[in-house]
């Protein structure tokens, strides 16, 4: 029970930090400059981009640990 929870912990914070990064690559793509003085629009978008990647990285990871589960068993 111990092992299933801490895989389910790791995967989510891998997932979660993957993301994150993705969403900042593509924000530093797009030219967007996160550390703007202020809040200004593109520093906003800049904090959904990361905020949204690090949403899609949890549920890819919890989709994929889910997948995982249902071959095993």
């Amino acid at each position: 029970m111990f092992a299933q929870l801490l895989k389910q912990g790791l995967f989510d914070a891998a997932g979660f930090l993957v993301g994150t990064a993705l969403g900042y690559g593509l924000g530093q793509l797009l030219s967007i400059d996160l550390f703007a003085p202020g809040y200004s629009f593109m520093s906003l978008l800049g904090i959904a981009l990361i905020g949204i990647g690090g949403g899609m990285g949890l549920q890819a990871s919890r989709y994929f640990l889910q997948k995982e589960k249902s071959t095993d068993a």
